[in-house]
């Protein structure tokens, strides 16, 4: 069953994603968003963790079903070559490959990017991985965690009393392997319409980890100083930080500027505190943070916002994931689509962040997800690749396909 949305940006792209977890499925799952048309190949016998997150809706959890959106699904026994020659077949088709194994396990299987550019000389081969194709850590096993740790990030990501804290989402699966493995794959398309070659492509994950270090990791390869926890302007050095509210709520202060520090300053009643903020000296710093606590700590969050609210002073609530999406923000924003599954069921989900504006955004019951490879759909897709009925039928009996 082919992406049904027209105009969007990338709908004549068609991307194989052989990947799991999260940051290749969260990858294609954006490429799905802006209209490729995406084949999740999921392997007969193995488990995607994902999946087995809580909550769920029948069998799959909201996390899976999110990420797997707008996608068609094929289960394959790559370990049978009947499997591999499948993908060689749909593969002079497609324009990319997604894949997300440890290096040398598509060379064994014979689906390596030189094995598949033999039969597509267009095809692009994106690999994502937690340390690159080669390097003497290739081989090593490694989570979102790790490669924060090893990236410097996990450093000075925290306070002297916390120590490196863990953040709520992936910062090195997303912002590190998912986006950028899209902007590889997209500039390589547009290398491709030029030169009529594609190419391979190699996301470490710990790479792009390091590299995220722009700001305040800059100095540190520069000059060698490193940044320290709770030291530099954004991570605890100031009064740049989340404050709870007499009712176990946070309060954010961003008011870094002098025109934004001055209205926070004047409305929490403590106008003369504006010129400590200029003390250079951690010590003083902290000690304003521990004043200006003990004076947030006075009023709940409803009552600080009824006072913020109507400013422009860079000052805002801590909100659930819930609450915002339930926010005039989000709603505005149309940040929360209802998707339909190929049952009829629907189920809310977070709504792709980039807005085309000329073209086709997910409406509501508008849109698919496929949860499960099943019969109808692989028997398309080999009907498509020149398979006969019976083919297909042994195919299906030998448990080659799913």
């Amino acid at each position: 069953m082919a992406n049904q949305f027209l105009g969007k940006p990338l709908n004549q792209l068609k991307v194989l994603d052989f990947s799991t977890l999260l940051p290749g499925p969260y990858a294609t799952m954006l490429m799905a968003d802006m209209g490729a048309e995406v084949l999740r190949i999921e392997a007969i016998g193995r488990h995607d963790l994902v999946k087995a997150f809580q909550p769920q809706q029948n069998g799959c959890s909201y996390a899976y079903l999110t990420l797997n959106r707008n996608k068609q699904a094929m289960g394959l026994d790559l370990k049978q070559a009947e499997a591999v020659e499948i993908v060689k077949k749909l593969i002079a088709e497609y324009d990319v490959v997604i894949e997300q194994f440890r290096p040398g396990v598509m060379v064994k299987l014979g689906l390596d990017y030189n094995t598949l550019k033999a039969i597509n000389p267009k095809i692009i081969y994106c690999s994502i991985t937690g340390y690159g194709q080669d390097g003497c850590y290739k081989n090593r096993a490694g989570h979102d965690i790790n490669y924060l740790a090893l990236s410097g990030l996990a450093s000075f990501s925290g306070t002297q009393k916390s120590g490196p804290v863990l953040s709520g989402t992936q910062i090195a699966d997303i912002a590190g392997g998912s986006h950028h493995a899209v902007m590889g794959v997209l500039a390589a398309v547009i290398q491709r319409s030029i030169s009529g070659k594609g190419q391979q492509i190699d996301i470490s994950m710990t790479d792009a980890a390091f590299a995220l270090n722009g700001m305040f990791g800059a100095g540190a390869v520069g000059a060698d100083i490193d940044p320290e926890l709770g030291q530099t302007v954004l991570n605890g050095g100031c009064f740049y930080d989340y404050y709870q509210t007499r009712d176990n709520r946070y309060l954010s202060v961003g008011s870094l500027e002098p025109k934004f520090s001055a209205l926070f300053f004047d409305h929490i009643g403590h106008s003369e505190w504006l010129k400590r903020t200029s003390v250079v000296d951690v010590n003083e710093q902290q000690a304003l943070k521990k004043d200006i606590s003990g004076v947030v700590a006075q009023k709940t969050l409803a009552e600080w916002m009824t006072l913020f609210d109507p400013l422009d002073a860079c000052v805002e609530p801590v909100l659930t994931v819930s609450e915002a999406a339930k926010s005039s923000l989000m709603v505005e924003r149309n940040m929360v689509v209802d998707v339909v599954s190929l049952t009829g069921e629907k189920v809310k989900q977070i709504a792709p962040a980039i807005k085309f504006i000329d073209s086709t955004q997910i409406t509501k019951g508008n849109d698919m997800y496929v949860s499960e490879p099943n019969q109808a759909s692989t028997t398309e897709i080999l009907s498509n690749i020149q398979y006969s009925p019976d083919q297909i039928n042994n195919l299906l009996q030998s448990h080659v396909v799913k």
